[in-house]
């Protein structure tokens, strides 16, 4: 918590004009990120008090990262326990519309790495179907990406989402057939 007290940029923040804003000024890099990012601020448009539920049924906005070694050579990705799919650490924001502090936290707790850089201008976005899990309906996931470096000697530990956690030079990642959405993501890194 010192450093969210220290870093007001990643501190919660419940008002969803906050999301708008930075959905608005993500200069989409083609017309299908433009078409996300245009899907993403309808959304929230018609739910303005609850896209950043879980209680909003329909779907609801989340945040993830693509954390990076301290070189900037390695990607860690997470085998996610209740989908069984390699992906970027993220997820929720529980009603924090801080969609560049939902990433950093969920970046840290599915990680376990506390020193995270994370860049706060988004590098993708994306909307995937949730298939239903244990009575939670099938549902969309409505994502915007950030990249983040994690400190030079990190040493990740696995949560309780995950299977596996491992890092994997970037090519090598995208030779694991993983979701096309994240290997466009993955391709973005620069």
């Amino acid at each position: 918590m010192r450093e969210l007290e220290s870093r007001p940029e990643l501190a919660p923040d419940p008002d969803l004009a906050r999301a708008r804003a930075l959905l608005e000024a993500y200069a989409a890099p083609d017309a299908a990120q433009e078409a996300i990012r245009a899907r993403i601020l309808d959304f929230v448009a018609a739910h303005p008090g609850d896209a950043h539920e879980r209680s909003c049924l329909e779907g609801h906005l989340t945040a993830s990262t693509l954390l990076l070694d301290h070189a900037r050579e390695r990607v860690l990705l997470t085998l996610h326990k209740k989908l069984g799919l390699w992906l970027q650490l993220g997820g929720h924001c529980d009603g924090d519309a801080n969609l560049v502090g939902v990433a950093h936290r969920e970046a840290r707790e599915e990680s376990g790495i506390e020193r995270i850089e994370i860049d706060p201008r988004p590098i993708d976005l994306d909307v995937h179907r949730i298939p239903e899990h244990r009575g939670v309906p099938e549902h969309w996931h409505l994502d915007t990406r950030f990249v983040a470096v994690a400190a030079q000697g990190a040493v990740e530990r696995i949560s309780e989402e995950s299977i596996d956690l491992r890092w994997f030079a970037v090519e090598e990642a995208l030779g694991l057939g993983l979701d096309p959405s994240l290997e466009r993501a993955l391709s973005r890194i620069g």
